[in-house]
């Protein structure tokens, strides 16, 4: 792994692992998405002389092609990840993360590209018919988003079995840390406490979720990728340990010095039948495959994360008293 490619390198994970594979000595084309304001997103402000930063959109099948060239190893990020926001527009969700995942598939296999990260996401999962969840867990398409990701899962391990494209299917657990969007339920809470509000506006606080900090997610990535044995898998990055929304924001709250209440947001409630009541990963693949092991507990990553968004100048790209879908 000397030359590599991440789509999506201007968002969230991306750019964690982007910074990651600079730390780790490699070579990095990082693909930004095509923006009239000529704007890296979260690459802004990495400067490293092995970073190349690109900017395109992985719906175009000849751009990604372009991109993959002379490249050694993709880490295929790039995808519209809302949520709430694949309820409304679910047919962009089908262009960019399904079309999107079969056009650099081609790429990969059109150029000759040795290794073949694709993202995919715990979503697929649903709601857990039985934990931990192993990467034999039935997929259950709970919402437009988990859907488009099954397709895009699918469609990838279609090229490793139809073409022996050395494909891997990454699946996190819900990720979280610094430069996650506000959407997300833990730097919600973080940033409204921060601006001073004491009436939290929060959804459905019974789920559970197994959290890993950002770090060790794209430590995750590059575990894999230095595995031949990984190819052609679908590999969960998960802790294997389960918290509720309640006791997630409790802990926040006490982290923070924060004395405050929680106020349910009709518009931060998931439409019935859509809501993912519970998931608790099974590491055990992933930790027999690869020297992997989470780093950060989640008070730790808390901890760090708290650190990240309280500082003003970080706290202020966000519009905390908004909540966007």
């Amino acid at each position: 792994m000397n030359k590599v490619l991440v789509t999506g390198a201007d968002g969230f994970i991306g750019s964690h692992l982007t910074q990651a594979l600079l730390a780790e000595g490699c070579e990095v084309r990082a693909l930004a998405q095509y923006n009239s304001f000529n704007s890296w997103g979260w690459l802004e402000g990495i400067n490293h002389p092995g970073l190349e930063v690109v900017t395109g959109d992985v719906r175009d099948p000849n751009y990604c092609r372009h991109i993959v060239k002379g490249i050694d190893t993709v880490f295929h990020l790039a995808a519209l990840i809302a949520i709430p926001y694949s309820y409304v527009a679910p047919d962009s969700y089908v262009d960019t993360n399904v079309k999107g995942t079969l056009n650099v598939c081609q790429a990969v296999r059109d150029e000759g590209v040795s290794r073949l990260l694709v993202t995919s996401t715990s979503e697929v999962y649903g709601t857990a018919k039985y934990v931990p969840i192993d990467e034999r867990h039935p997929k259950q398409p709970q919402s437009p988003y988990s859907a488009s990701k099954i397709g895009a899962d699918a469609i990838a391990m279609s090229f490793h079995n139809a073409f022996e494209t050395p494909v891997t299917v990454v699946r996190p657990f819900n990720t979280y840390g610094p430069r996650q969007s506000a959407r997300a339920i833990i730097p919600s809470i973080i940033t409204q406490i921060a601006s001073g509000e004491r009436r939290i506006k929060v959804g459905d606080l019974s789920p559970t979720r197994d959290f890993n900090y950002v770090e060790d997610t794209a430590a995750g990535f590059i575990a894999l990728a230095k595995c031949p044995e990984a190819v052609g898998r679908e590999v969960n990055i998960a802790t294997g340990v389960e918290i509720s929304m309640r006791d997630t924001l409790q802990t926040i709250a006490r982290l923070m010095g924060a004395d405050v209440e929680w106020v349910v947001d009709q518009a931060r409630l998931r439409p019935s039948g859509s809501e993912v009541f519970r998931l608790l990963g099974d590491n055990s693949l992933i930790t027999s495959l690869t020297p992997w092991r989470p780093r950060f507990n989640l008070e730790e990553g808390l901890k760090r994360t708290i650190g990240w968004f309280t500082d003003p100048a970080n706290l202020k790209q966000y519009k905390s008293g908004i909540y966007n879908v």
